[in-house]
């Protein structure tokens, strides 16, 4: 009997093992997959995921895989563009953007370390329940076999499309579909500019500095493009850079080192994440458009918090349900000003004449770029940024 099981070892569901298993509770972690493995991501982990890591002892390790520290943005908006650096958090003032199949198998590792059990390719297939209360997972292990194992608590961790979501029937609220799908590869013998975002009308483009060299460019259409871009993926890859002229000249001066990966199935939603004998962490319980690129940082964020909540529980310090309660109702304040940003950026639409103008302010402001850069970065408040005394303020300084 394990105090808790968890669904999905990637970057939610091993780093709530590892805050758990620091506490003493008994946790079993386990994944379809097996590590070190690749999955599809936008990489960056901006700077309060960083800072996160940092305090776990983790973000060296990172660092140590070739992964290059992040000190420059830029949003590219065809005019002009505005560079800058975020401003710090909790003295740190860069990110990063790692492989997947390295920072993965970090968080794996530390999880083991902290004493959680972890089963790799071991699937889970269905939950099972006593007197309407969640009380384990049967699994499929890689040979076949099946087994249950019991806990007081089952977590999903197991992304947008989660079977623990699924089998509880966890109602969905604030939800929008698919508004973008995305194609990406990694490039060598590009220019490290930092992390840049192109938005033009109808398409995104970024460039993300990640280990060893290596540049992930990635393009950005809206969702329902989808059937006419992978009709021909490297065709309209290309096209899609030509909208870009610096971007395109870049790119044919490298050298293309793995295949296209592409991402379309990317709804927008909020469910519900607790109940009787489960919860839901990371992408399972709140995923939204990787334009932000502020996932890791969230699942970072939610790890923590419902560590702490389910702590408050076991220990006595308050009813589970109440802490889950909490730790939903703060995940949902802490991300929705993002979450709604991210939903207004993924549609692609050139920006109304207002924000022109304030675009074109920021542009002669150097210090309020930078903090327009920190409300993409999480490192400053958007509600309070995006005021509509905040933005004619900073109209008025160029006056």
């Amino acid at each position: 009997m394990y105090d808790v099981i968890i669904a999905g070892a990637r970057c939610a569901g091993a780093s709530t093992a590892m805050l758990l298993a620091k506490k003493g509770y008994k946790v079993l972690l386990a994944d379809k997959s097996e590590f070190p493995s690749d999955t599809i991501s936008t990489h960056v982990v901006m700077p309060p995921g960083a800072a996160l890591l940092k305090k776990w002892g983790l973000l060296e390790k990172v660092i140590d895989t070739g992964c290059p520290p992040i000190r420059k943005m830029a949003f590219d908006i065809g005019p002009f563009v505005l560079k800058g650096k975020p401003p710090a958090l909790h003295g740190l003032d860069w990110f990063i953007a790692p492989r997947r199949y390295e920072l993965d198998k970090i968080l794996l590792d530390s999880a083991v370390e902290a004493g959680a059990e972890v089963r790799t390719e071991c699937a889970a297939e269905d939950l099972t329940m006593n007197d309407s209360k969640i009380d384990g997972i049967r699994f499929r292990t890689k040979n076949g076999s099946n087994i249950t194992e019991k806990a007081k608590l089952v977590i999903g961790a197991d992304g947008r499309n989660s079977l623990v979501a699924r089998k509880v029937n966890a109602k969905t609220y604030n939800a929008l579909p698919a508004l973008t799908c995305w194609y990406y590869t990694y490039w060598s013998g590009i220019p490290d500019d930092g992390l840049v975002f192109y938005m033009r009308n109808g398409l995104a483009l970024g460039k993300i500095p990640t280990n060893n060299g290596l540049t992930c460019i990635v393009t950005v259409w809206p969702a329902k493009q989808l059937n006419e871009v992978r009709n021909d993926i490297e065709k309209n890859y290309y096209k899609a850079l030509q909208m870009i002229p610096d971007l395109a000249e870049v790119v044919n001066n490298g050298k293309r080192e793995e295949r296209y990966t592409g991402m379309s199935d990317l709804p927008n939603f909020y469910r519900k994440s607790y109940g009787p004998g489960w919860a839901l962490v990371g992408d399972a319980g709140h995923h939204k458009d990787p334009i932000s690129t502020l996932g890791i940082s969230d699942a970072f964020f939610s790890s923590e918090l419902l560590t702490e909540s389910i702590d408050a529980g076991f220990s006595g310090k308050e009813k589970m349900d109440i802490a889950l309660a909490r730790y939903e109702q703060i995940r949902d304040e802490k991300t929705m000003p993002v979450y709604q940003m991210s939903c207004e950026n993924a549609k692609l639409i050139p920006p109304p004449p207002e924000m022109e103008s304030f675009f074109t302010a920021l542009y002669k402001n150097q210090a309020e770029t930078d903090r327009f850069l920190g409300t993409i970065a999480g490192t400053v408040s958007i509600p309070e940024f995006f005021t509509p005394e905040n933005i004619q303020r900073i109209k008025n300084e160029i006056n």
